[in-house]
């Protein structure tokens, strides 16, 4: 069940054709609903569009417990308060494996998916301890400015476009310094990279960043056993944060599919 509250979500559904489904939206680790804001944007002419911030993540609601049985759950029951019954899931990294255990679930309520940069396997550890490293020196350092913070980061964190990413969650006010939760998060790291295999039959689209390491060709089977009706896009010169660095792209590979993939 969902505590406290309802996650936190954006859905602009006015004056939409009531055909068509809604375009779902669900950030990564670190991240929050505003990450495919522009993408998102993209299609709003056209669609309904909800975005969402994951628990312990954005203005969501903190808790201890964080794995995809209870990110699932919690879009699951979103989609049902809202009483959307016909969607297409669209999630970067965290929030595709949320998505693909949504559909696994209750692919009643998914049409299509569209995965960014993430496949449907146990990643084990995978480069995010030093990042945690960062991230609690900022917190232990009691920082309220911003470039405080980012110099610091700086120490653990060298590539300038993730420092810039996890500022943009920086909360000085908070005693983390971030609004989404480190220490779950950390502490539950290794859940979040785990997986547990599922099976949806429908339309899946997964976009990789050409120079991303993870979505790599030794999983095109465990990928298809999974979503036999998958179809990948790769994006050349694109990393992990592909929908970021590669934005246009992105866009036409969900327009494409989207209109080829109409019901």
């Amino acid at each position: 069940m969902i505590e406290k509250t309802l996650l936190n979500f954006e859905f602009s559904n006015d004056q939409k054709d009531p055909s068509l489904p809604v375009l779902v939206f669900i950030h990564g680790l670190f991240g929050d609903l505003d990450n495919l804001g522009v993408i998102a944007r993209a299609f709003s002419d056209q669609y309904s569009i909800l975005r969402i911030d994951l628990r312990n993540h954005g203005k969501s609601f903190h808790s201890v417990e964080m794995d995809y049985t209870c990110l699932s759950n919690d879009v699951i029951e979103l989609l049902d308060h809202l009483k959307i019954k016909n969607s297409i899931l669209i999630g970067h990294s965290m929030g595709g494996k949320t998505a693909m255990m949504v559909a696994g679930k209750r692919p009643d309520l998914v049409l299509k998916l569209v995965i960014i940069d993430i496949a449907p396997v146990n990643y084990g550890e995978h480069g995010h301890r030093i990042i945690f490293k960062g991230l609690k020196a900022v917190a232990q350092a009691k920082l309220d400015n911003r470039q405080e913070a980012k110099q610091l980061l700086a120490n653990f964190i060298q590539n300038e476009a993730v420092q810039k990413f996890m500022l943009k969650s920086f909360e000085p006010r908070s005693p983390q310094r971030f609004r989404f939760n480190v220490d779950v998060l950390e502490n539950k790291y290794l859940a979040i990279m785990d997986w547990q295999e599922i099976f949806f039959s429908k339309p899946t689209l997964f976009i990789k960043g050409s120079e991303s390491d993870y979505i790599l060709p030794q999983y095109q089977k465990i990928i298809l056993r999974q979503f036999p009706q998958a179809k990948a896009f790769i994006v050349q010169g694109g990393g992990h944060w592909v929908h970021v660095e590669k934005t246009p792209s992105v866009i036409r590979a969900i327009a494409q599919f989207l209109t080829v993939h109409k019901n």
